[in-house]
C-alpha cells in the first residue's frame, strides 16, 4: 500500500527527491537485459510509467520492462529559470515537433504538435495545466462502447462513476497557504482528491497583476463560478492546478512522481532507454496465440534484437507512436498495409484513423491606456526584478513569478449558454448522422469507405450532438493568465484525421493528416465561439481600461468576414491530440476493447491518449493518468486472479 501523506503542510514534503531524477534500474543495451519479461511496456511516458509503477508494486515477483526511445532527463517547468520572457517553451526536456499536411479548409495551414521524447513522456513538456473533463465526456465514453463482445459494459464502466476513483487516486493536491487563497480569493474542494500519489497538483502562489481583467470580464457575462470543477462539473468559470511540487514548485511529471521517486530501486523493474519498439510479433500466424515477442530496435543503429513476453505487451506510445506500432506489425487498414508492402496479420481498420485535436482562433485587443497592474511579465526584462524572481522561486517554499506556469484559470461554457441558435446546430449534426451517404460525412478519404469506421463514426455524432445540446456540457474553452488576447477553443471537434505510417521513414513520427475543419459544422461551432467570447471585450471591466477589438477587428461583423478570420487564424493543435486506436466496438471501427485489449489479440493492450473514442473537455494530462490508473488496475485484477493463464483467451 501507498503511504504517501495526506500533505496537510508543505514542509512535510521536503525530503522527497525533486532534482535530477534518480535512473534506478536504467537499461541502455541488450546484453543487460532478462532473457524474458513477465511485461514489457512499449512507452515511458505518463500512462506506461503509470502503468509500470502499479505492476511492480502489486507484483514484486514479477519482472516489467518498460521501452522508452528518450533518455532520463531533469524536466524544467514551463516557466523556470533563467526564462526572463514568460510564455516561452525553452528549456524544457525533449520532444518532437511534428507537423501535418496542409488541412485545405483552414487556407491549407498546417497543425503544428510537440510530444515529449524523454522518460516521462509528454508530461514532460507539457503546461502544466491539470484539469478534468466534465462528467458527461466520460458519460459519452461508455455510452459509445455498446454491448461489446468479451467484458460487458457492466464489468468495466467507462462512465464518470468509472473513472473518477482513478482521477482521485492518480493525484495528490495541496491547497495553497492561507494567505495566498486569500489574496486570489482561490478556491477548491479536497475531497475530490485521494492524496495516495507522488503526482502533485497545486495551485500558484503568484499571478500576473493583470489576471483578473479575464475573470472579471468573464463575470460581467454571467458566467458561473463554482467552487471546484474537478468533480466532473464543468460549466463555469475554474481555478485549475497546476501539475507541481507545492514546495519547489518544479514541475510534477511521470519521470518523477512514476519513476524515479518511487519505482526506480525495485529490482523487477527495467528501463530501457534509447530504444525503440518496432514491432509486435505473434509466434504463429494467429492474433490469439500471444502474447507476441516485441522486436526492439537500439537508436544508436544496432542490430534489433527480440524480447520474449509471458503474460502481456502494453503498448503506451502514444497517439503517433502506438499506431506506428501497429501498423509496422501488419496490424491496421488492410488497403493501407497492401500499400505498405507490409504482410497483412489482422485487418484492424480504426488503427491510426479517428484523429482530431482541440482547436481555435486567438482573439485579441489593444489597451489605450497605461495599465494600473504589477507585476508584469514585460516586468521580468527588469534585471533587478528578474533576480529577485530567481531568489523568490529557490526559497522553500518558492514564491514569485517563476512559480505559475502557462495558465490556472479558464472558462468552459456549453452551446446551450452562448447562443440561441443552438439547436439548428444540433439539429443539423443529427441529421448528418443520419444521413444514406456516407460520402455526406466529410470523412477521410483514406477510410477508404470502411463501413465499420462509418458507422462507428454515426455513432459518435449522435452522442456528439446530445452532449453539446446539454447545458452543463461545456464546448468552449477559454484560459487566461495576463496579456490581451484568449483563444476561443472547440473541444468537441466533428472532423477527422489521420496517423499513417510514414513510408519514407517507418521508425519515425506517422504522417498526420488533421483535415481540421473538413466537416463544416465545425466551422459553425467557431463562429458560435467567437461571437461569445469576443464580448468580453466590450465589458464595463475592459472598456474601462481603454481595451480596443484587434482581431477580428470591429469591422469583421458578419458570419463571412468572421469564417474568414477564423479559416486564417485558427490554431489547428493545442497539443491534445487523441484517438486513433480508439475504444469502440470492432464494428464501429474500433481497436480496443472496453479492457483495452486489441480486439482479435491475446496479450497486447493500449494504454494511452490513443484509446480514448472522443476528447473530453480537459486538456489531457490528468486523463492519461486516470485512464493508466485504470487499466492498470484491470490488469492487475486479471493476473491476480490467474485469468491470463489461458493462452486461449483475448477479445473478438
Amino acid at each position: 500500500m501507498r503511504t504517501t501523506s495526506s500533505l496537510t503542510g508543505f514542509f512535510a514534503l521536503l525530503q522527497l527527491t525533486t532534482a535530477v531524477p534518480h535512473t534506478g534500474n536504467v537499461k541502455r543495451q541488450a546484453s543487460q537485459l532478462l532473457d524474458s519479461y513477465d511485461f514489457v511496456i512499449a512507452g515511458g511516458g505518463s500512462s506506461g510509467l503509470t502503468i509500470a509503477d502499479r505492476l511492480t508494486e502489486a507484483f514484486p515477483d514479477k519482472n516489467v520492462l518498460v521501452i522508452e526511445y528518450g533518455e532520463v532527463e531533469y524536466a524544467r517547468g514551463v516557466y523556470d529559470p533563467p526564462m526572463t520572457i514568460w510564455g516561452g517553451a525553452g528549456n524544457l526536456a525533449s520532444g518532437w515537433l511534428l507537423n501535418s499536411t496542409p488541412s485545405p479548409d483552414l487556407n491549407n495551414n498546417t497543425a503544428l504538435v510537440m510530444v515529449g521524447k524523454v522518460v516521462g513522456g509528454s508530461s514532460a513538456i507539457n503546461g502544466m495545466f491539470f484539469d478534468r473533463g466534465s462528467r458527461f465526456d466520460y458519460d459519452t465514453w461508455d455510452r459509445l462502447q455498446g454491448d461489446q463482445p468479451g467484458p460487458r459494459k457492466k464489468d468495466i464502466d467507462w462512465s464518470w462513476n468509472g473513472v473518477y476513483p482513478f482521477f482521485r487516486k492518480s493525484v495528490t493536491f495541496t491547497p495553497p497557504a492561507e494567505a495566498v487563497a486569500s489574496k486570489y480569493n482561490y478556491t477548491w474542494d479536497t475531497s475530490v482528491f485521494e492524496n495516495t500519489t507522488p503526482i502533485y497538483a497545486s495551485l500558484p502562489p503568484f499571478l500576473w497583476g493583470d489576471h483578473f481583467v479575464a475573470r472579471d470580464s468573464w463575470k460581467e457575462m454571467g458566467i458561473w463560478v463554482p467552487q471546484e470543477c474537478a468533480n466532473g462539473e464543468k460549466e463555469g468559470l475554474c481555478w485549475i492546478p497546476i501539475s507541481e511540487h507545492p514546495v519547489t514548485a518544479r514541475r510534477s511529471y511521470a519521470g518523477v512522481g512514476h519513476y524515479s521517486d518511487v519505482a526506480a530501486k525495485r529490482p523487477n523493474y527495467h528501463l530501457l532507454v534509447k530504444h525503440q519498439v518496432a514491432r509486435v510479433v505473434y509466434p504463429r500466424p494467429n492474433t490469439k496465440s500471444g502474447p507476441p515477442i516485441v522486436e526492439v530496435r537500439p537508436l544508436d543503429g544496432g542490430p534489433l534484437f527480440n524480447i520474449s513476453v509471458k503474460n502481456e505487451v502494453v503498448l503506451s506510445t502514444g497517439v503517433f507512436g502506438t499506431p506506428a506500432i501497429l501498423q509496422r506489425s501488419g496490424i491496421g487498414p488492410a488497403a493501407f498495409l497492401q500499400s505498405a508492402n507490409i504482410p497483412l496479420v489482422l485487418d484492424l481498420p480504426g488503427v491510426g484513423s479517428n484523429l482530431h485535436d482541440h482547436s481555435g482562433p486567438r482573439l485579441s485587443w489593444d489597451y489605450t491606456k497605461p495599465l494600473p497592474f504589477y507585476p508584469l511579465p514585460s516586468d521580468m526584462l527588469n534585471e533587478t526584478f528578474a533576480a529577485e524572481a530567481v531568489v523568490a522561486f529557490n526559497q522553500t517554499p518558492a514564491r514569485g513569478p517563476y512559480t505559475l506556469a502557462m495558465s490556472n484559470s479558464a472558462i468552459w461554457v456549453s452551446l446551450p449558454n452562448m447562443t440561441i441558435t443552438y439547436s439548428t446546430i444540433i439539429d443539423n449534426i443529427r441529421r448528418l448522422a443520419k444521413s444514406s451517404d456516407p460520402s455526406a460525412l466529410h470523412l477521410p478519404a483514406a477510410y477508404g469507405g470502411d463501413k465499420t469506421l462509418v458507422e462507428g463514426y454515426r455513432a459518435q455524432l449522435l452522442a456528439l450532438a446530445d452532449l453539446l445540446a446539454n447545458p452543463r456540457a461545456p464546448s468552449l474553452e477559454s484560459a487566461f493568465a495576463t496579456g490581451n488576447s484568449a483563444a476561443a477553443v472547440l473541444l468537441h471537434p466533428l472532423s477527422r484525421g489521420t496517423a499513417r505510417l510514414n513510408l519514407t521513414h517507418p521508425f519515425e513520427p506517422p504522417v498526420l493528416d488533421y483535415r481540421s475543419a473538413s466537416n463544416p459544422i465545425d466551422m459553425a461551432l467557431h463562429l458560435a465561439h467567437t461571437r461569445y467570447l469576443r464580448r468580453m471585450m466590450y465589458t464595463d471591466t475592459l472598456a474601462g481600461l481603454g481595451a480596443v477589438e484587434a482581431a477580428p477587428g470591429i469591422d469583421a461583423q458578419t458570419d463571412e468576414a468572421l469564417v474568414a478570420f477564423i479559416r486564417q487564424n485558427t490554431v489547428q493543435s493545442y497539443m491534445h491530440p487523441c484517438c486513433t486506436v480508439a475504444m469502440l466496438p470492432r464494428e464501429k471501427g474500433g481497436v480496443v476493447g472496453t479492457d483495452l485489449k486489441v480486439h482479435g489479440t491475446t496479450g497486447l493492450r493500449v494504454v494511452d491518449m490513443s484509446v480514448l473514442p472522443v476528447l473530453p473537455s480537459a486538456h489531457l494530462s490528468a486523463t492519461a493518468y486516470a485512464v493508466a490508473e485504470k487499466a492498470a488496475d484491470l490488469i492487475i485484477k486479471e493476473w491476480s486472479k490467474g485469468k491470463g493463464k489461458s493462452k486461449g483467451k483475448g477479445n473478438n
